[in-house]
């Protein structure tokens, strides 16, 4: 069996591990937006909403718990995005031109970036996880050990997921184009409306009705739906506003980030075997 995918997965792997500034940095960064924008827009978010009502029987959850899941998400955007950056450089240092030449399959090439790319989203959503709880998040209260774990295993999947639809398409811009700057910029534009239409730091029910129907169908705001169904449950109460899911709307939700990821996966392939490298 052709295993070629793990030898691009362990190069990166041990790049990722083996750069110390920029292990630091991703997964210092969410740390600190999580603890400087989460506990500001925390406090105000609960002075906001400390007169509306509760609804008996329902859990209610601070905007701290809310947005944490949306950094999750957000972490997990930006990496993937990010994550094909790595075949630029190769193309740039003549390192991809030997790998076309090899007899490696050029599938084996997007795999190995993604299934890398996957793995780092898994680091960052872990230790995010473990820094939310440290600041107060209220992830995963009131259940047992057991049902904890199954609920990481949930976020995780959708994580996983997620990123990788988001890694085929960030390898497909990047195998299209020659220069770093060029994805940073188009990486940049892809990101505002992606991140910023969706349900990941504030409720979609004030949206526009333009803005509401982009959220529906935006991967964020599903991969969001996921971590908040498994890290707070399927009925709590947050900044005023009363949030319910079914398993049939998770379900839904994975279906779709399932549906994205094979798109992806579908342009990038075409993408690379239309490449050239020179």
């Amino acid at each position: 069996m052709n295993t070629g995918f793990l030898t691009i997965y362990w190069r990166d792997m041990i790049r990722f591990f083996r750069f110390k500034t920029l292990l630091i940095s991703s997964l210092v960064q969410p740390a600190l937006w999580m603890a400087f924008f989460g506990i500001a827009m925390s406090a105000n978010f609960n002075r906001l909403t400390s007169e509306i009502p509760s609804i008996p029987g329902v859990p209610s959850v601070d905007y701290l718990t809310y947005m944490a899941a949306g950094v999750i998400a957000m972490t997990t955007l930006f990496t993937s995005l990010f994550g094909g950056i790595v075949l630029l450089f190769d193309k740039n240092w003549g390192l991809m031109r030997e790998i076309f030449a090899s007899p490696l399959p050029r599938n084996h090439i997007i795999f190995g970036i993604a299934l890398s790319g996957m793995t780092k989203t898994f680091i960052q959503a872990f230790i995010i996880m473990v820094f939310a709880i440290f600041l107060g998040a209220a992830f995963f209260a009131g259940f047992t050990a057991a049902e904890t774990i199954l609920s990481i295993f949930g976020i995780l999947l959708f994580v996983g997921v997620f990123s990788l639809g988001f890694l085929f398409l960030s390898a497909a811009i990047s195998i299209s184009l020659e220069s770093p700057e060029g994805l940073q910029g188009i990486i940049t534009l892809l990101t505002m409306p992606i991140f910023f239409a969706s349900n990941a730091l504030y409720p979609i029910d004030a949206f526009p009705p333009v803005l509401q129907a982009i959220s529906i169908v935006n991967p964020l705001s599903h991969l969001v739906s996921g971590i908040r169904y498994f890290a707070i449950g399927d009925n709590f109460q947050a900044i005023g506003i009363h949030y319910t899911a079914t398993s049939m709307d998770i379900a839904f939700s994975f279906l779709l980030l399932i549906l994205f990821a094979a798109l992806m996966f579908a342009l990038a392939w075409w993408r690379f075997r239309k490449a050239t490298v020179t």
